[in-house]
């Protein structure tokens, strides 16, 4: 019997694919060797910019060194490329590819939260960014609920009346609920 190995995919490879002009326009990463085509919608984009908001300001407020970029950027994170809906970073991102440098702090916005394949996706990046040292906030608009996931310790599940806080961005709150628009 032969079993066939689906070989997995290079970061150069993985370069050079996003570059065809079929897919310059599409949002990829590339997750243990798997290239995947990331999933989103204009109200995971509201959302995203919301946090975007209140962590700018907040650094703006203290003159707090760092930036926060969008669902445009991208980072190699232990030898994945993931693109975070929000992302905090200390350096000015380099206007060239992907980062090499991972943020301190990654927000995961869920698109579907129906969806197996998406839950499937973001798990299986959850180990690279906790290895690299990466705070991730997993936010899922359904349930409004965030949860917050820190290496070494327990995931906590912050409801929508809870205020979230962050080591790396002293005395930062942000009540979970103020994340999501108001309809």
């Amino acid at each position: 019997m032969t079993v066939q190995v689906k070989e997995a995919m290079t970061l150069s490879a993985f370069e050079s694919f996003i570059q065809q002009p079929e897919n310059r326009e599409k949002r990829f990463e590339l997750i243990n060797g798997e290239i995947i085509e990331v999933p989103s919608n204009p109200f995971v984009s509201v959302i995203a910019s919301r946090i975007i908001t209140f962590i700018s300001l907040y650094l703006m407020g203290r003159e707090m060194a760092g930036h926060v970029t969008g669902e445009g950027g991208g980072f190699v994170i232990d030898g994945r490329v993931f693109a975070p809906d929000v992302a905090y970073v200390r350096d000015l991102p380099t206007a060239q590819g992907y980062e090499q440098t991972p943020p301190l702090l990654a927000v995961e916005v869920i698109s579907d939260p129906h969806s197996n394949t998406e839950q499937r996706d973001l798990r299986r990046k959850m180990p690279h960014y906790l290895r690299a040292g990466v705070v991730v906030w997993v936010v899922d608009y359904v349930a409004s609920e965030v949860e917050i996931h820190i290496a070494g310790q327990p995931v906590a599940v912050y409801g929508k009346d809870d205020k979230l806080t962050c080591d790396i961005l002293p005395d930062f709150e942000l009540t979970v609920k103020d994340i999501f628009p108001k309809e």
